[in-house]
């Protein structure tokens, strides 16, 4: 048996908190090379840009 007949799609809420945390990543990084953001340009703006990135990208794992 399917195991996507199984679970069903993936609930609303989590397509949304997929694509929130790669927008928001993609705009702390962009915030961060144009020094809108505190102590900018910094790497730790980076690393938390690319670690919400991550997290969307991790998501889609589990999207049904």
């Amino acid at each position: 048996m399917n195991p996507v007949q199984e679970k069903g799609p993936s609930p609303t809420w989590y397509v949304v908190t997929m694509f929130a945390l790669m927008g928001l990543g993609t705009l702390i990084i962009l915030s961060n090379y144009v020094t809108l953001l505190p102590g900018s340009p910094s790497n730790s703006w980076l690393l938390i840009g690319l670690a919400g990135i991550a997290a969307g990208f991790a998501m889609t794992l589990n999207y049904r």
